[in-house]
């Protein structure tokens, strides 16, 4: 006898997943998800298999002996993966339908997966009386079966309104309210990329999300697949249309929740008197750069600050390892007295701070500065020549604009050469998602804010400075982000589509080999920055209306 919860009895539920020629794994693994299904201790009412091999289409994928009576087997010819998986929501009957994402990954279910969250989905009974939404969507911790066998547990972030990014993990397998996904219309088939992250976006809108959280033992079901590589720039490699498909969803949901800016709404123009212009005649741009312990890179990013087509700028260096820091030393080279210095080429400032905290010193160097804008430049990467030159004709043409982002090439430097060659399988980074009628709002879909970076320093005074560790989950991660985000709510964004800036991938860069706890928390830090612009942009809507 199968295991029952006294008082979950009579619970039904409805299990979708998709059957089709091309999936990635063979017959076999198609048939120990299956077979895991109908040996669950909470069974299913029926298990819905949309076949999309033709109406004509046999249940040839049953595994050997197992009994049919729960099958409900939906063969057709079907456009997408939202059109199957509506397919299979018209035809459940249950309460809770387990949508199970098998498409990318064998999916195998614990036995006990279906009872555990069918009680987190309906436990809480009081809930209306308490005046909180119903459950309408109930996701869990999976563990991850590497195709050499290796095991790990994938530990999946809790649910706030800030999770706009469209690669949050939901996992492969969550139980949604019938009721809630008939009221949200299933899933949008005009969506081919786009279709369970446009779902989930509106789920959240009206209904209470669950995460079943796992901390020993306690997945609730397998995937067979092997650990994505981390890399800043991957998301390059994806097409056109996916990104347009995900955009469109984010900016309905946006617009839903009135936190939507339409272009030109809200936006205001950068003044100046006389006498703040004639402070800049010297030194109209302080390009900017903290550092801690990188001597061997940063004399090539002065280099690249002081080879720029206009002189009339500095480079203030914020090295945050102390006066033991051999950067410190490093930098003086390049000042009066070193053995790099030119009194010809633009100024080279040094700030020494001994607090490892990014917002610190870029805010110590924005207080210093003596330029009208602000530039970003990392300390491990460069400048083109005519980097300046083009941001500030961007922003002199246009006083509403707080803000302009560059496009940047990606670089690899061989370590034991010391050469640098430009890395040509990556295409020019342009952030194309940063348009200029919807690209404030497509910012909270993306976790890139484009480089280089320039702002004026009034602007970012104004906004409230970068953060310093403040924001959870921050370390020393996305606190220019966070500026982004405000700056973009306030003042219009430009671009410059061209190459200005080159960053330069090495065995010690941030932006590859990261540990998924690295990552996570680092998404973490960025969802609320998320949440919190999510809430200042509604209460910029709610006071205009």
């Amino acid at each position: 006898m199968p295991l029952m919860s006294p008082g979950f009895e009579k619970v039904n539920v409805s299990v979708a997943l998709i059957w089709r020629d091309a999936l990635p794994y063979d017959l076999s693994g198609f048939q120990a998800g299956l077979q895991a299904i109908f040996e669950q201790d909470h069974p299913p009412t029926e298990v819905l298999v949309v076949d999309d091999r033709g109406p004509e289409a046999s249940a040839d994928f049953m595994p050997p002996g197992a009994d049919t009576t729960l099958l409900r087997h939906l063969p057709g010819a079907y456009a997408n993966r939202a059109a199957m998986y509506n397919a299979a929501l018209r035809s459940a009957t249950g309460d809770l339908v387990l949508l199970i994402f098998n498409d990318q990954a064998q999916v195998t279910l614990r036995r006990s997966a279906i009872q555990t969250m069918m009680m987190a989905a309906t436990r809480d009974v009081g809930a209306s009386a308490d005046g909180l939404a119903p459950v309408g969507l109930v996701y869990a911790d999976y563990e991850r079966v590497e195709p050499g066998g290796t095991r790990q547990d994938v530990h999946l972030l809790d649910w706030h309104a800030g999770r706009l990014r469209d690669a949050v993990d939901f996992g492969h397998a969550v139980m949604c309210s019938a009721a809630a996904l008939r009221e949200c219309g299933g899933f949008d088939e005009s969506y081919n990329a786009a279709d369970w992250y446009d779902l989930r976006l509106r789920l959240t809108e009206k209904y209470r999300i669950v995460h079943i959280a796992n901390r020993f033992a306690g997945a609730l079901y397998t995937v067979a697949e092997p650990a994505a590589r981390h890399d800043v720039f991957a998301y390059l490699l994806a097409d056109r249309q996916t990104q347009l498909e995900m955009e469109r969803a984010c900016t309905a949901h946006l617009k839903r929740v009135g936190a939507y800016l339409p272009a030109g709404r809200h936006v205001q123009r950068v003044t100046y008197t006389a006498e703040e212009n004639r402070r800049w005649v010297d030194c109209i741009a302080s390009v900017v750069t903290p550092v801690n312990n990188r001597p061997e890179f940063i004399g090539r990013a002065i280099e690249s600050v002081q080879a720029q087509t206009v002189p009339q700028v500095e480079m203030i260096v914020v090295v945050n390892g102390g006066p033991d820091d051999p950067t410190a030393a490093e930098v003086r080279r390049y000042m009066a007295g070193g053995d790099r210095f030119d009194a010809q080429a633009p100024p080279v400032r040094l700030i020494v701070v001994d607090v490892n905290n990014l917002g610190l010193c870029l805010n110590t160097a924005i207080a210093a500065a003596r330029g009208k804008y602000y530039v970003q430049l990392d300390s491990d990467d460069r400048l083109k020549p005519d980097a300046v030159e083009k941001l500030l004709a961007v922003f002199e043409a246009d006083a509403t604009v707080g803000m302009v982002v560059g496009s940047y090439e990606v670089w690899t430097l061989d370590e034991h050469s010391g050469t640098l060659t430009r890395n040509e399988e990556i295409p020019v980074v342009t952030h194309d998602e940063w348009t200029a009628d919807n690209g404030r709002n497509n910012l909270l879909r993306i976790n890139g804010a484009g480089a280089p970076r320039a702002a004026h320093v009034k602007v970012i005074r104004a906004v409230g400075w970068f953060g310093v560790n403040d924001t959870p989950g921050s370390r020393n991660y996305g606190e220019d982000y966070d500026l982004v985000l405000r700056i973009s709510e306030r003042y219009k964004s430009d671009r410059v589509w061209e190459p200005i800036y080159e960053v330069i991938r090495h065995s010690g860069g941030t932006d590859h080999a990261i540990d998924q706890a690295t990552i996570d928390r680092n998404n973490d830090a960025k969802d609320h920055m998320r949440w919190e612009a999510l809430r200042r942009r509604q209460a910029l809507n709610e006071a205009e209306a």
